[in-house]
């Protein structure tokens, strides 16, 4: 018998034998910028872009970041399960549907917000849609207004400190609103109510106060700004709503602090955003934005949609979603329950503060807000030091450590700090190391000055 050779097209033919690292994603250069010409076998690409992978820093050690890096092997399976599920496919995929109408609930909920019926809201990617929405929705009231009592409505502005997250400033230049900014000052680093209310006039659709600060993980002071703005309104006649932006303490404030009034029990609140993907335990992107009541969220905004099958209201930015993310927050809310948030927020809330003590010990720093608010906090360099904290923290990414620098903002630009965010995954071992770190990256930067001495940007807005 004869054996004939059979020819073969697949460029990865007898790879089933060969060594590894030997086959041709190995051994020539991967296109950049166009597609390659020949398709690949699987195993070769997974290896391949698993390895390059390697290169990106490691997610439990960036402190930089608010978003979740670790959920539970279970919630993981569930979120792969669903990765294929269109959350805009409400007709198609009912009970996803269903479990994101029961979510909105129990953040609205969890929030103070009326009982009388299903609670009005949306979730979204995350914080940043769910603020372009509440911005809408502010606006399009403010609109309508003005146009029945025949007044313009082409000037609209909106109060907000300059401690805002960037996002604000994109809804404002985008939608063609004006930002009057509130500046912080050293030592003060959130808005108070007197700078809120002089900068109110009849065409400020709303005032923005923000339940933990992407620059310093504070409260602003929610209930005196409230106040304030409900005696505005009553000695002009305005009615001018309080948006908090919870993106950061939405899912903290409600199990550490009970007792403070942030949310719906303050009647002018009409509307709060908060970001799933951060203290709501859930990976990236999914966040919820919930409003008071039905009047509060302009009809003129919702779409009915039915191409995909039933009658679909909606009021996204984006379309297409997958369902994976709220999957993982529902999870979460009935893996943890009330309790469970509870001792996870307390846990990390004590580590915070721990860690916050132990690199307030070290000597050179300040602490600036110390983690008792949200599980975040941030210091600052003593002066004399002869280094920086952009010199600091570029020294701790050697040791694999993200620990973010930067300035703080208007009129404060000349302090600089660094900020620690705990997250779950996080842990008093990995704190320990963190301030060894740091001690070591002090005494480095002790014996070897850097040359320059000038501030770098580094702030990071997730």
């Amino acid at each position: 018998m004869v054996h004939q050779r059979v020819k073969s097209d697949d460029p990865e033919a007898g790879s089933a034998v060969a060594p590894a690292y030997t086959q041709r994603l190995d051994l020539e250069p991967i296109p950049k910028f166009t597609m390659p010409e020949q398709d690949s076998r699987p195993d070769a690409v997974y290896r391949l872009i698993h390895d390059e992978l390697l290169l990106d820093g490691s997610s439990r050690l960036n402190l930089a970041t608010f978003v979740t890096t670790w959920m539970e092997p279970e919630a993981d399976r569930l979120m792969a399960e669903a990765f294929d599920k269109n959350m805009i496919d409400k007709d198609e995929y009912p009970q996803t549907a269903e479990i994101e109408r029961r979510c909105v609930n129990m953040v609205a909920h969890l929030f103070s917000a009326p009982e009388d019926g299903d609670a009005v809201g949306a979730s979204t990617i995350g914080s940043s849609e769910a603020v372009m929405l509440a911005g809408l929705a502010m606006k399009w009231r403010w609109r309508a207004r003005r146009e029945a009592a025949g007044k313009p409505a082409d000037k609209p502005n909106m109060i907000l400190g300059s401690n805002v997250q960037v996002v604000w400033e994109k809804f404002c230049r985008y939608w063609d609103v004006e930002a009057r900014y509130i500046p912080v000052h050293e030592g003060r680093y959130v808005i108070s109510p007197e700078e809120a209310v002089e900068r109110i006039d009849e065409n400020t659709i709303g005032v923005v106060a923000i339940l933990g600060t992407t620059y310093t993980g504070e409260f602003e002071p929610i209930e005196e700004i409230h106040d304030a703005v409900v005696a505005s309104n009553a000695e002009t006649g305005f009615d001018v709503p309080v948006h908090v932006d919870a993106a950061s303490g939405g899912f903290v404030a409600p199990f550490l602090h009970p007792d403070l009034r942030w949310d719906f029990r303050l009647p002018m609140v009409r509307s709060i955003n908060v970001s799933g993907h951060k203290y709501g335990l859930v990976y990236p992107g999914v966040g919820f934005v919930v409003w008071r009541a039905l009047e509060d969220l302009p009809e003129d905004l919702v779409f009915h949609v039915n191409y995909l099958g039933g009658d679909m209201p909606t009021f996204t930015l984006n379309f297409s979603r997958p369902g994976n993310q709220i999957v993982g927050q529902y999870y979460n809310f009935l893996r943890l329950g009330m309790a469970g948030y509870r001792r996870v927020m307390e846990t990390l809330r004590d580590l915070a503060v721990h860690t916050s003590s132990k690199v307030a010990e070290l000597g050179p720093f300040e602490l600036v807000s110390d983690g008792t608010a949200i599980p975040v906090f941030t210091f600052s360099l003593k002066p004399g030091a002869p280094y920086t904290v952009f010199d600091l923290s570029e020294r701790l990414r050697t040791d694999g450590w993200q620990v973010p620098a930067y300035t703080m903002p208007d009129d404060a630009t000349d302090v600089a700090v660094m900020r620690v965010v705990v997250r779950e995954g996080f842990s008093y071992d990995l704190a320990d190391a963190l301030i060894e770190a740091i001690r070591d990256a002090c005494e480095h930067l002790t014996k070897n000055p850097p040359r320059e001495a000038d501030p770098k940007p580094g702030f990071s807005h997730t």
